[in-house]
């Protein structure tokens, strides 16, 4: 099994979630987060003054996966969220030992 976390641009989730439960995916986890890569911010006028803003908000989402379909999720998440712009956002792969479904007890890749 696989955790899939995917950080995307606000406007693009709709797009996302959509085409994932194409594929069949049934569940993910997502969060409001801020950051900053390569784009480093930008700069607002508010009232005649220029401000910087560094942290940009972004989207998080986070999926339980079987290794077979990672891939698939994978290249979902780049074909929805891409813009080919700098902030477009990036997806870690990390392996889990283990899902437990607090509900029935049930462990292993049944509980996802």
């Amino acid at each position: 099994m696989k955790k899939i976390e995917a950080i995307i641009r606000p406007f693009k989730l709709d797009d996302v979630r959509e085409a994932l439960s194409e594929i069949g995916v049934r569940g993910m986890t997502l969060t409001e987060v801020k950051g900053y890569g390569r784009q480093k911010g930008h700069t607002e006028l508010y009232r005649g003054s220029e401000y910087k803003i560094d942290f940009l908000p972004k989207i998080k989402i986070e999926i339980i996966a079987s290794d077979a379909m990672v891939e698939n999720i994978v290249s979902t998440i780049i074909r929805a969220a891409k813009t080919g712009q700098v902030g477009d956002g990036k997806i870690f792969v990390s392996p889990i030992e283990d899902v437990i479904r607090v509900r029935t007890e049930e462990s292993g890749e049944g509980a996802i």
